[in-house]
């Protein structure tokens, strides 16, 4: 009994505390470092028992959102660099629409620049951006003669040597509708500002481009031609009918092409003055009614179709004045300012005497003292190429594409 009283004595009771944590803490005597390189983690550590964030250090702190895109604005003065370019001619709209010898009567708009503010170190008159006076405030900036001669030197700069007749072979049926799909439309507007643009952009995969020639234009090709030569400084190797091919030059670099700052959005058209006048010049008021209504029952001399090709209506007109006084073309389906800008180009080619668009139709007069013009040759000024197998003179092809 003496035993068993002293045993129950040194006996513990049982207790419900949880075990300390120096069981799992790593000691000198642990083993589990030695065999297994274990190291507990933080949180199990007795020196912290309450994880601070600096415990956290490895973790990857979230990265920042990147501000969203914000294109730059046309508005925006102050992060676009004033754009300097040294062509020696006028920036226009259009180069062949619009004549830099008729001067218009006012604008629809104040003058603002087409290639946006401040972006272009040339004035906008309302009509162009003069290359000689920045400051110009009149609506047709004086040219520099001095001009002329530098873009002539500049154009044989690039040209070099002509091309013998194998070579231009050779172009010209790369560019074939056939061997490739590249290819500059010129519309109702005629040579654009930012058509040169394209142009150099196609002669970046290729030594000549294919133009086509559709509508309005085509009344005047010989002007298109001039234009797009002078423009570009290219040559045209090649034009049948609206079809023009332009070569750039042997010694075009494209690496220093031209700086050509392109127009943000179409310029509206200056006020020119009136086509059709109350009465024709020599006539009464009676007499100008009775001719309007004798041109409106003439019988058509041709149907223009939209988006022709109109190369030939000059000397159809021409021809129909050596019978007829009135002539009357059929404009129906074309917009009315597409036939007024047809009518002013017979005006000044013919030339003759508009009487009405009533109708969607064009009457003109050859009027009181008139003599046929004499005949000209499109090109009569171009160099003659010999060609036994194209056959080809002065830009005009006898063979068909």
């Amino acid at each position: 009994m003496f035993l068993i009283t002293r045993l129950s004595r040194h006996k513990q009771p049982f207790s419900s505390t949880p075990l300390p944590l120096q069981r799992y803490s790593t000691s000198s005597s642990s083993k589990l470092h030695d065999y297994y390189s274990f190291k507990p983690p933080p949180s199990l550590s007795p020196q912290s028992p309450n994880p601070s964030p600096s415990n956290f250090g490895n973790r990857k702190e979230k990265k920042k959102k990147k501000p969203p895109y914000c294109p730059p604005s046309s508005l925006d003065r102050t992060a676009v660099k004033t754009i300097h370019s040294d062509l020696p001619f006028d920036f226009r709209h259009s180069y062949t629409e619009s004549s830099s010898a008729v001067r218009p009567i006012g604008l629809r708009e104040p003058k603002y620049s087409p290639f946006g503010p401040d972006r272009l170190d040339r004035a906008w008159t309302g009509v162009s951006a003069p290359v000689v006076d920045p400051k110009v405030e009149s609506l047709d900036g004086v040219q520099d003669p001095k001009l002329e001669e530098k873009r002539r030197m500049m154009r044989e700069k690039i040209q070099g040597a002509p091309l013998t007749g194998a070579e231009r072979k050779i172009l010209v049926d790369r560019c074939h509708r056939k061997k490739t799909k590249r290819q500059i439309n010129l519309g109702r507007d005629g040579l654009t500002h930012n058509m040169l643009n394209d142009i150099h952009n196609h002669w970046r995969h290729d030594e000549a481009v294919r133009i086509r020639c559709m509508g309005v234009p085509t009344v005047d090709m010989k002007n298109v031609c001039t234009q797009l030569e002078d423009k570009t400084f290219g040559k045209i190797i090649q034009r049948h009918g609206g079809t023009i091919v332009l070569y750039r030059g042997r010694n075009y670099n494209q690496k220093k092409r031209p700086v050509i700052p392109l127009m943000l959005w179409k310029p509206h058209e200056p006020v020119y003055p009136r086509l059709i006048k109350t009465t024709i010049d020599g006539l009464s008021i009676e007499e100008t009614k009775q001719m309007r209504k004798r041109g409106l029952a003439v019988p058509a001399l041709t149907k223009l179709a939209k988006n022709g090709y109109y190369s030939n209506l000059v000397p159809m007109v021409r021809d129909a004045f050596l019978v007829n006084e009135l002539v009357r073309i059929d404009c129906q389906g074309l917009e009315r300012k597409d036939y007024k800008k047809i009518g002013c180009k017979l005006r000044e080619l013919v030339p003759c005497i508009l009487v009405t668009f009533d109708k969607e139709q064009i009457v003109v007069w050859r009027g009181i003292d008139y003599k046929p013009p004499e005949d000209e040759r499109l090109f009569g000024d171009r160099e003659i190429f010999d060609d036994t197998e194209s056959n080809t003179i002065c830009g005009e092809e006898n063979h068909s594409w």
